[in-house]
């Protein structure tokens, strides 16, 4: 048997498929400039770049999440509040759908990382070990 519950693996999916999305997004940026259709090239370019290496590092940390590694808790709670407030921006430009679907995707992926199992999987002592008693 795994000793990974299954908040903590849900949690580290919904962490590695927001890095692949980013990733496919900057790859569309960087496509649709090589064929000329960006209208500023000299911003497309970095923002690609950007994005790459942004979608690089939530895959990583969606990896150290699964891995059991405690340090990747707070990148992921750090990265779905990131998310309910793009979320909110959203919202408030006018755009429902998809304010409702990344606000609902943060709400849940911020609730796997934060259950009982997955903390007490993170973090085995309590933190008590980490303070030294």
């Amino acid at each position: 048997m795994s000793r990974r519950p299954i908040t903590l693996v849900l949690a580290a999916g919904g962490e590695a498929l927001l890095g692949l999305l980013v990733l496919v997004l900057g790859g569309y940026v960087l496509v649709n400039t090589l064929l000329g259709n960006a209208t500023d090239a000299t911003f497309a370019i970095p923002l690609a770049v950007f994005a790459f290496g942004g979608g690089a590092v939530l895959c990583y940390v969606a990896w150290g999440l699964f891995n059991l590694r405690d340090w990747a808790r707070t990148p992921v709670v750090l990265t779905q509040i990131f998310g309910l407030v793009i979320a909110y921006y959203l919202w408030t430009s006018e755009q429902p759908r998809l304010s409702l679907a990344l606000g609902a995707f943060a709400v849940l992926t911020l609730a796997l990382v934060l259950a009982p199992p997955t903390t007490a999987t993170l973090f085995p002592a309590g933190g008590a070990a980490r303070r030294g008693k």
